[in-house]
């Protein structure tokens, strides 16, 4: 008894998880509903025709197995005597019945070809919209989700996951059409015998929970599958995006190791996967086939005998179950195939959920521009909640104030600056306002959209120069886009470029050096004409001639500009308006250049530091 209240509560436990998993593809079907409801409608007519061709082949057999029988009736008179034609010949009734099989078999074969379409035109749809549903959730979620996530993880859910939701959703029509048509052979079946029918469906459903458990067992052995794809792929990325520093330290076999392992991985479960997979149809197959010759042997030896069936009856009821098998056996074959994809599915949905994920909350207030200044107070922030990256930072930058932060790397001076565009929101009570405003209170996006950052790994779109410079501005000149570019002294090297302004980058601007890259970044925040600007190191790791050519660009960008700077090479920040020293998170010491040189100590440190500086001797 124990055993089989357990069987039944995991079974009834794998139900609920069933329709939990499919939740989101069942709730987005509403949105297309009228092209759900023609998915529908024509397999239900293709069904009703085919159960008018079978109809009709019953009476074209009774008429020739027995041509003293009764003409076929369907008891509507008008129908008998005007279209079955029960008042004329046998051979004009032949006529008649074999002319009403072909039109319901090409009748059959128009629906079949628009329950097709629109099926594929719902599949198409809804990947459409969860392709949607994707975006807008990738777009929402806080950078720190893709801090903590891998990007190998998406690119599958985009690619992989979303491709087998697309065979899943073929697979899911497919068996929605064979359902439809196997009912119509159930109801006539019953119609023609309801005690073989009875019988049928015993052994039937005796297979069907067979067939049940062995879906189960596929559904479960398909989520490793979507997990091993998955690390697949991010470990393919990882090969791509880092085959420079691994041919740099000669790592080839060790990579080789990881990668050959991830693919092998994906082997074993997909193979465990496909051992339950590929037994449904042979177990079926030979199953069915039993029951078949056992319906023939027991029509002909106890319903013909006795003679509750005619022979032109038992006929056609075997051709029906004929029929019917077929279409058993592909629903099955189909859910099976289903299940082998839940993984997929779920992994979706996972991504999907809102509950478990941590989502940048915008205000209503539109971003006017900047009247009076920045500040910060009492910010603190932290990462993982039991170490603070940042401790209680009150700062104050002015409208047209150059600040400049400075500090050893770890010291907080990029997570400071992030806090500005709310990439993170402060932990605690700090708050951080512009013009007396929380930042939180503001859609965020009118800020940001008065910004510009130049950082040292400037992203590049695998796009021609004018888009990357005249990245989401599009009513904008190539006058403009030149201009911008001749201020960030990025002129003279795209017009040497083979194609000029329609010069493709490539895959993240590998074909630029990476002065080359900082200067395109900088023309296309130029051409934004930002309030606001912040530079993250943006001249760091370059060469000497390089670095006086952005240094100039960024001179030029930032007149008459809110700047908060990171600077790396103090050279650089020696005429901002205030220096920020920073330590642990902290700040440690604030002023112009000149004022922190002279207290002789944090700044004072890393000048002595970059310039060679030596203390007197004593």
């Amino acid at each position: 008894m124990t055993n089989i209240f357990l069987y039944r509560l995991r079974r009834m436990f794998r139900k609920i998880t069933f329709f939990q998993d499919n939740k989101l593809v069942l709730r987005e079907l509403k949105y297309i509903r009228g092209t759900v409801l023609l998915a529908i409608i024509f397999p239900l007519l293709s069904a009703a025709f085919e159960g008018f061709g079978i109809g009709f082949l019953f009476a074209f057999l009774q008429t020739i197995v027995n041509s003293s029988h009764a003409p076929f009736r369907v008891g509507v008179e008008w129908f008998d005597i005007w279209v079955l034609g029960s008042q004329t010949s046998m051979e004009s009734q032949l006529y008649r019945i074999c002319s009403l099989i072909l039109i319901s078999t090409w009748m059959r074969a128009v629906f079949n070809y628009f329950s097709a379409f629109y099926g594929e035109l719902t599949k198409l749809k809804l990947v459409d919209r969860l392709n949607q549903k994707i975006f807008d959730q990738i777009q929402s979620l806080e950078i720190e989700f893709f801090n903590k996530s891998h990007s190998g993880d998406t690119l599958n859910l985009i690619t992989t996951e979303m491709s087998r939701l697309q065979q899943a959703a073929s697979v899911l029509n497919f068996a929605i059409y064979k359902f439809l048509a196997g009912s119509v052979y159930i109801f006539i079946l019953l119609k023609i015998s309801w005690q073989l029918a009875v019988v049928s469906a015993f052994l039937f459903s005796l297979i069907m929970v067979l067939i049940s458990t062995l879906n189960g067992r596929i559904r479960e052995d398909s989520f490793p599958v979507s997990i091993a794809n998955s690390r697949f792929t991010a470990n393919a990325i990882e090969l791509i995006n880092g085959i420079k520093t691994i041919q740099a330290f000669g790592t080839q076999d060790f990579e080789r190791k990881r990668f050959l392992a991830a693919s092998a991985h994906v082997v074993d479960v997909s193979i465990r996967s496909q051992k339950s997979y590929l037994l449904v149809r042979p177990v079926l197959e030979g199953l069915v086939m039993t029951v078949l010759i056992g319906m023939i042997i027991l029509g002909l030896t106890i319903f013909v005998e006795n003679g509750t069936l005619q022979t032109a009856t038992l006929l056609t009821f075997l051709l029906v179950l004929f029929r019917l098998l077929p279409a058993l056996q592909e629903v099955s074959g189909s859910l099976a195939s289903f299940s082998g994809l839940q993984g997929s599915i779920k992994s979706i949905s996972d991504f999907l959920k809102t509950d478990d994920k941590v989502y940048l909350s915008h205000g209503t207030r539109q971003y006017p521009g900047l009247k009076e200044g920045i500040e910060l107070e009492n910010v603190s922030f932290a990462y993982n909640p039991d170490k603070l990256v940042l401790k209680n930072i009150n700062l104050s930058i002015c409208k047209g104030e150059t600040i400049a932060l400075v500090g050893s790397s770890g010291a907080g001076k990029t997570t400071l600056a992030d806090l500005i565009p709310r990439f993170y929101d402060p932990t605690g009570h700090g708050q951080i306002t512009i013009d007396g405003i929380n930042l939180k209170a503001f859609d965020i996006n009118t800020v940001r959209r008065k910004m510009a950052i130049v950082s040292q790994d400037t992203f590049i779109f695998n796009a021609s120069v004018r888009n990357n410079i005249a990245y989401g501005l599009p009513d904008v000149s190539d006058y403009e886009i030149l201009e911008a570019a001749r201020s960030a002294n990025a002129f003279e090297f795209i017009q040497n470029l083979p194609q000029g302004l329609d010069t493709p980058l490539g895959e993240r601007g590998t074909l630029l050096s990476g002065g080359q890259r900082q200067r395109i970044a900088i023309a296309r925040a130029l051409l934004r004409n930002p309030e606001i600007l912040i530079l993250d190191e943006a001249t760091s790791a370059l060469d000497s001639i390089s670095e006086r050519l952005i240094q100039d660009a960024i001179e030029k960008l930032s007149v008459g500009r809110t700047v908060i700077a990171i600077a790396h090479r103090l050279s650089t920040i020696m005429r901002a308006d205030k220096v920020v020293v920073m330590q642990a998170g902290e700040i440690v010491e604030q002023g112009t250049y000149q004022e922190l040189l002279q207290l002789k100590g944090e700044l004072w440190k890393y000048h002595r530091m970059q310039n060679d500086v030596r203390q007197p001797a004593v």
